[in-house]
């Protein structure tokens, strides 16, 4: 798992993992969701892996347009 940059430093995300179709995040209550092209669609998917990458927004992004669209909870 890559540490989350968290630039503004208020975000509850403290980890992901990119992978080819799929992203995982890990929260910081170390509560960890996959989302995929199949349950969040690959436009968010990649939206998500960019601002994973710079390390602002992501949460934000998740709030509002993925929250439950994850595709399971691995812990």
């Amino acid at each position: 798992m890559e540490k989350y940059g968290n630039k503004n430093g208020d975000s509850g995300i403290s980890g992901f993992e990119i992978g080819s179709n799929y992203i995982l995040i890990e929260f910081s209550t170390g509560s960890v969701y996959e989302y995929t092209y199949t349950s969040a669609g690959e436009s968010n998917i990649e939206a998500m892996k960019r601002l994973a990458i710079s390390g602002s927004g992501l949460n934000g992004f998740i709030n509002t347009y993925v929250k439950f669209r994850y595709s399971r909870k691995i812990r």
